[in-house]
C-alpha cells in the first residue's frame, strides 16, 4: 500500500495501519533527530522525541492533506519542530548538529595514515558545520545526510526553493572558507569536504 493508502485507511479508523507508517519511517526520522541532538549532547532523548513526532502526526494526520506535501516532508517538519522547542526548553544557545556522513569514511583497507588524515578532516568539518545558523545546518543535513530534494527541504524549513538553494550555497561557502586555513598548507589531492555536491 502507498502512503496514501494506509492514511486514507487510517482516517477511516482502520487505526492499526499506523504502525505501517511508522515502520516505514521510524528508523529514517530517529537518524535525523539523533543527528540533530548529539553535539548537544542529548541524544539519548533521540527515541523519547521520535516517539513524540509519531505521536503528534498522528493526533494531527486528520488535517494532513497530500497536495500540500508528501508525508515523508510533513513528519520531517514535525521531527525538526519537535527537537528545536525540547532544545530551546534546554535553553541551549545553540543548535549544533553533527554533521556524521557529510563526508565518507575511510574505506577498510586503508592505510592508518589515511584513515586518521581522514577522520581530522571529518572533525573538521562537523565542527565548521556546528558554526552555521541553524537554518542554514538543517539544510544541509536534509540535503547532503537525508539526500531530499530542493522542494521538499523548502517545504520543512518554510522557505521557498531559491531561498534553499540560497542557504545551501551560503553554508557550503562557509563551510569551506572555514576549513581553507587549514587544508591550504598541506594540499593534498584528496577534497577536504569530499562527498558533498555542489548543487
Amino acid at each position: 500500500m502507498t502512503d496514501t493508502q494506509l492514511i486514507r485507511e487510517i482516517k477511516d479508523g482502520n487505526v492499526q495501519m499506523y504502525s505501517e507508517l511508522m515502520r516505514r519511517y521510524q528508523r529514517k526520522i530517529l537518524a535525523f533527530i539523533y543527528h540533530m541532538l548529539k553535539s548537544a549532547k542529548l541524544e539519548l532523548m533521540a527515541e523519547d522525541l521520535c516517539s513524540e513526532t509519531f505521536y503528534k502526526a498522528y493526533r494531527s494526520l486528520h488535517s494532513f492533506r497530500e497536495l500540500d506535501a508528501s508525508f515523508s516532508t510533513w513528519l520531517y517538519t514535525i521531527a525538526r519542530n519537535t527537537v528545536l522547542s525540547e532544545l530551546r526548553k534546554q535553553k541551549s544557545g545553540s543548535v549544533p548538529l553533527d554533521e556524521a556522513g557529510i563526508v565518507p569514511l575511510a574505506p577498510p583497507d586503508a592505510v592508518p595514515e589515511l584513515r586518521l588524515l581522514q577522520n581530522e578532516r571529518m572533525s573538521m568539518v562537523r565542527d565548521a558545520i556546528n558554526n552555521l545558523p541553524e537554518k542554514q545546518r538543517s539544510a544541509l543535513i536534509l540535503r547532503e545526510y537525508e539526500q531530499l530534494e530542493y522542494q521538499e527541504i523548502a517545504n520543512i524549513l518554510g522557505q521557498t526553493v531559491s531561498s534553499v538553494k540560497s542557504l545551501l550555497f551560503r553554508a557550503r561557502t562557509s563551510v569551506k572558507t572555514q576549513l581553507e586555513p587549514y587544508f591550504d598548507e598541506t594540499a593534498t589531492s584528496m577534497e577536504p569536504y569530499e562527498g558533498m555536491r555542489t548543487r
